[in-house]
């Protein structure tokens, strides 16, 4: 899973203090969740403190998805390491 920032976000603000990653970043139109660095506060904190603290909702986990050919490398070894 990853977390995003949606189109409710009002850019109040609130999310960017709480991230022990410093994750969130505004680029002079939109607040975004850099995925590399977010970690959904794991380590720090038992439930996403950005998604906690945004008062209209507008932080979302969204599935991380995996590049075909990551997926097509997998299925291989795996096909490797289960043949006779």
């Amino acid at each position: 899973m990853s977390l995003s920032i949606t189109s409710r976000c009002i850019h109040c603000d609130t999310c960017v203090p709480v991230c022990p990653n410093r994750a969130i970043s505004f680029d002079g139109a939109h607040y975004r969740i850099e995925p590399r660095l977010c970690t959904e506060c794991a380590g720090y904190y038992d439930t996403p403190q950005c998604e906690a603290v945004c008062p209209v909702g507008g932080i979302v986990r969204t599935p991380v998805s995996t590049p075909a050919s990551s997926r097509q490398a997998n299925r291989t070894r795996r096909d490797v390491l289960s043949s006779p």
